[in-house]
């Protein structure tokens, strides 16, 4: 056996194109590659550079509800948006030096003739760790207007533990 048998070409005229790449003729092996590279970029679109989010809803987006995070001296601030939500939907967890924002988002209505829809619906959990130097029994947390805010202080060894360090050039 020559290498020449292992490449895809027509055995009738050696100047045509493999049959992978040839027109009119189905490939079964070809559907399965692309159907599995289709399949492969729905799970993994919409990953970026942001924190990474496991519990996500209907694929889209790097994670729900989307989250900002600030940190100063004596408190860490986490604001998550959740438009659609009412107070009772959502839940916070502060276990080991994780904050968990847990709940689900119901549809309003049953239209069953709903062609397209790009709202996001069903159960959502986002963990976000925040490190163990808080004191738990002080965090507390506000909805209003769809915005969750938790504010979480930090301990006083955590808040005389920050040093600065000078940075040079």
């Amino acid at each position: 056996m020559s290498v020449r048998d292992l490449i895809p070409w027509a055995r009738s005229n050696g100047d045509q194109l493999p049959t992978l790449f040839r027109t009119g003729e189905r490939d079964p092996f070809l559907s399965l590659h692309r159907e599995v590279n289709r399949l492969f970029d729905d799970v993994f679109r919409g990953f970026d550079t942001r924190l990474p989010a496991f519990g996500r809803i209907g694929g889209s987006g790097a994670g729900w509800p989307n989250v900002e995070i600030s940190d100063n001296d004596k408190e860490i601030k986490v604001t998550a948006e959740v438009p659609g939500l009412a107070e009772k939907d959502v839940e916070v967890f502060l276990s080991e030096g994780v904050l968990t924002l847990k709940g689900e988002k119901r549809s309003e209505t049953e239209d069953k003739e709903r062609q397209f829809s790009e709202r996001f619906y069903g159960q959502f959990e986002r963990r976000i760790p925040v490190g163990r130097e808080v004191e738990e029994d002080k965090v507390s947390a506000r909805f209003r207007n769809g915005v969750l805010t938790v504010t979480l202080p930090k301990t006083a060894k955590a808040q005389t533990q920050i040093k600065r360090i000078e940075v040079k050039s």
